[in-house]
């Protein structure tokens, strides 16, 4: 009998434990919900390319690269903000960010990308954007950062990193590139041309949602080793 009492016992004050320890459970998402703290990291994710300019068209499939680069835009905007980084995108549809009124519309446009990331105070910029070369056998993602630019070199190298361990074809070396969103801020930049559009085979990959996955996915990951997360 006394056994059977003190097991009656144990389980009731197991049952209080248990709802004391939900409600204290409660009580810590509940504060955790109001005390949030804010995104340590802004980052400016920019799609290539939109509108009238639709950059490089695929060999086979005539897919544009604005709309690609808009795809990984958004998947990699995505998983940053899921890891809780604060993404501000230069475009999230498909329009131009040039002035229609503007006597060159590349130069407009170029500026307002200057603008949207001095804006933000970012703290690094992502430039997304395909590849196109007379050869057809050229293939794989490559990653650029500007001259001079030590910050942009390093995250430009811990990209590259990542991209050759985990994708095919990736380039081992990051390069300088001359480009205007690389050389318009001091902040670390890069610019990642994602695969050749030019290559047939390349081209039909660089649709594949697995693919997109796995080249952001790549990319977050090289963007978390450069802060050391």
């Amino acid at each position: 009998m006394f056994c059977l009492i003190l097991k009656k016992r144990v389980l009731v004050l197991s049952i209080v434990g248990l709802l004391l320890a939900v409600g204290i459970l409660a009580g810590v998402l509940a504060v955790k919900s109001v005390y949030s703290p804010k995104p340590t990291y802004t980052i400016v994710i920019d799609a290539g390319h939109g509108g009238e300019d639709g950059g490089a068209v695929g060999k086979t499939t005539n897919v544009k690269e604005s709309y690609l680069n808009l795809q990984y835009a958004l998947c990699l905007q995505k998983m940053c903000s899921d890891f809780g980084i604060n993404v501000v995108m230069t475009r999230s549809d498909m329009n131009g960010l040039y002035s229609n009124a503007a006597k060159n519309k590349k130069k407009s446009e170029m500026k307002k990308r200057e603008e949207i990331i001095k804006k933000a105070n970012a703290d690094m910029v992502i430039s997304i954007h395909m590849n196109s070369f007379p050869l057809r056998s050229s293939k794989g993602a490559q990653v650029f950062y500007g001259k001079g630019n030590k910050s942009g070199q390093f995250l430009a190298e811990s990209v590259t990193s990542m991209l050759s361990q985990n994708m095919d074809n990736a380039r081992e070396s990051a390069k300088v590139g001359d480009y205007y969103i690389l050389n318009c801020t001091k902040k670390p930049a890069i610019l990642v041309e994602c695969g050749f559009l030019s290559n047939p085979e390349e081209e039909k990959l660089l649709q594949s949602e697995e693919y997109i996955h796995s080249m952001c996915y790549s990319i977050m990951c090289g963007i978390l080793m450069y802060y050391e997360v």
